[in-house]
């Protein structure tokens, strides 16, 4: 079933499930508010049952909308942190060390720590 994103200012402010495709106008004139389409199955632009991708991440609460992209942006999780542009996802200035351990990111030293 498809989803769709009610926009305030260009903010997800609440995610339905539609009954049917292109119901974007229906769902903004019943709730007053702009619509956009989104797909569960969407991120970083890949729709991963192979389907077709959705303004390049399913959106959430909080996400914003950018009109220019037609992406949804997830909320910047550090101020740090770079939008990805292909993906329009936030990924840290360093990369995460990749030797199998887990770890957590650490602003103030703007750097990785493991856990």
């Amino acid at each position: 079933m498809p989803h769709y994103a009610l926009l305030n200012n260009n903010i997800v402010v609440q995610v339905v499930v539609g009954s049917g495709d292109d119901l974007e106008s229906y769902y903004a004139e019943l709730m007053g508010l702009t619509c956009k389409r989104t797909s569960y199955n969407t991120r970083g632009g890949v729709h991963v049952g192979g389907g077709t991708p959705f303004r390049k991440n399913y959106a959430g609460i909080g996400y914003a909308y950018d009109a220019e992209r037609d992406a949804f942006i997830p909320p910047k999780p550090f101020p740090s942190w770079v939008l990805d542009e292909a993906f329009c996802l936030w990924g840290a200035p360093v990369a995460m060390p990749d030797d199998g351990n887990m770890y957590n990111w650490n602003e103030s030293t703007l750097g990785w720590e493991a856990v």
